[in-house]
């Protein structure tokens, strides 16, 4: 039986993807166009809490500000109506042929100009809305031909760019913070901050890197051939956690975007078991909202869009169901103390140990006796992943 979402769980989606009418480069779309009223109200319906989107997404691109305030004067409304927020606001700079080689980092200095107007724009409906988080997906910031584009200047416009919107929030004393969402390549060949990893070293070069955290998708880190589960619980241990992307994606191809869950089901269930129960004291990682920015299959009609919504939310709940019996069952508990998981939370070093104390720690060297690890002491790491198989399958109460 499929578990029942409240807006307590912050489900969030974003309307680009209940949106999306099937369109790809292959074929043109399968669906009409959703309308932003109806969006907002089949999602409170749904039990979500929350919905995103592109400012194209809202208004369509170059619309006359009569046209725009028309849309935005319609979503407010069924907000009102509905209890539905904006948590997080992004802008499109990928779509339409002026960004066709970037926003940022476009070689061409007045593209660069206009994409910070238009995010600037943006910033200040964010605001408007209450959105807490501003998303920047580069989609189109990188390139297909190495001599095409001087990745160290792209970088440095990149820095130029985020630098002037931290203060421009700052400045306005909009509470709004940025996230980068990294992915490896597609629309271009190779895109800039194409991982966690690349995204957080580039935080740390910025004036304000207070400002800027990550928004990881689970498809675009697993695209890369990475295990998404490993990548939060490193922006979770930088503090840099700031939105998160959920969706499915089954190994190193395209971008996917299928329903959370119907890709890699045991990555789904280790990344809902830490983002629930991998805090301190064993409580929440992440209180945030769970933003699902997939795509209902072209193959689907508009009943298929809202059953995929639905899914989404019933699928983490699931997850999260199985995570904390799996955490609760005492057999898992001996198998984790077994492994030895929670001593690698214990620091390395004594209170005060100098490497010099260290070297005088004969136990340490000398009467170690490292022949046992052969043939002798295991891990039962393949025992304990067996019981989160046995809990997520549902085969252990």
């Amino acid at each position: 039986m499929a578990m029942k979402p409240t807006k307590a769980d912050k489900f969030s989606f974003g309307l680009w993807t209940i949106g999306y009418n099937g369109t790809d480069p292959f074929g043109g779309p399968t669906r009409p166009d959703l309308d932003v009223v109806e969006a907002v109200e089949r999602l409170n319906d749904l039990g979500a809490y929350g919905l995103t989107f592109h400012d194209d997404d809202l208004f369509a691109f170059g619309s006359s500000d009569a046209a725009r305030q028309k849309q935005i004067d319609r979503l407010t409304q069924a907000l009102a109506d509905t209890g539905i927020v904006v948590p997080m606001v992004t802008t499109n700079l990928f779509s339409a042929p002026v960004f066709k080689d970037g926003g940022f980092t476009s070689n061409d200095r007045e593209v660069r100009r206009f994409a910070l107007r238009k995010v600037l724009r943006n910033l200040d409906l964010a605001a408007e809305l209450g959105a807490k988080t501003f998303v920047m997906w580069g989609g189109r910031e990188g390139s297909e031909y190495d001599s095409a584009k001087n990745v160290g200047a792209a970088l440095e416009r990149y820095r130029e760019a985020v630098n002037l919107l931290g203060d421009y929030v700052t400045d306005k004393g909009y509470d709004i913070r940025f996230a980068i969402e990294p992915k490896p390549n597609e629309p271009r060949g190779d895109i800039l901050l194409p991982t966690l990893g690349h995204a957080l070293a580039f935080i740390n070069t910025l004036d304000r890197p207070e400002l800027v955290g990550v928004n990881p998708e689970v498809g675009h880190e697993q695209m890369a051939g990475l295990n998404f589960t490993a990548g939060i619980a490193q922006a979770i241990e930088h503090g840099k956690l700031y939105h998160i992307d959920l969706n499915g994606q089954r190994g190193i191809k395209y971008d996917q975007d299928l329903v959370f869950g119907h890709g890699d089901v045991m990555n789904a269930f280790s990344l809902v078991d830490l983002l629930e129960n991998g805090g301190l004291n064993g409580g929440p990682a992440y209180d945030g909202p769970r933003h699902f920015d997939y795509k209902p299959s072209r193959t689907e009609d508009i009943t298929g869009v809202w059953d995929s919504a639905a899914a989404n939310m019933a699928n983490y709940l699931m997850f999260k169901e199985r995570a904390a019996a799996f955490r609760a069952d005492p057999e898992v508990q001996a198998a984790f103390a077994a492994a030895r998981v929670n001593e690698l939370s214990e620091p390395t070093l004594n209170a005060g140990e100098s490497y010099d104390d260290l070297i005088a720690d004969r136990s340490a060297y000398e009467d170690f006796t490292p022949e046992r690890y052969f043939g002798g002491q295991g891990y039962g790491f393949v025992r304990l992943q067996q019981l989160a198989v046995e809990h997520l399958l549902g085969f252990r109460a």
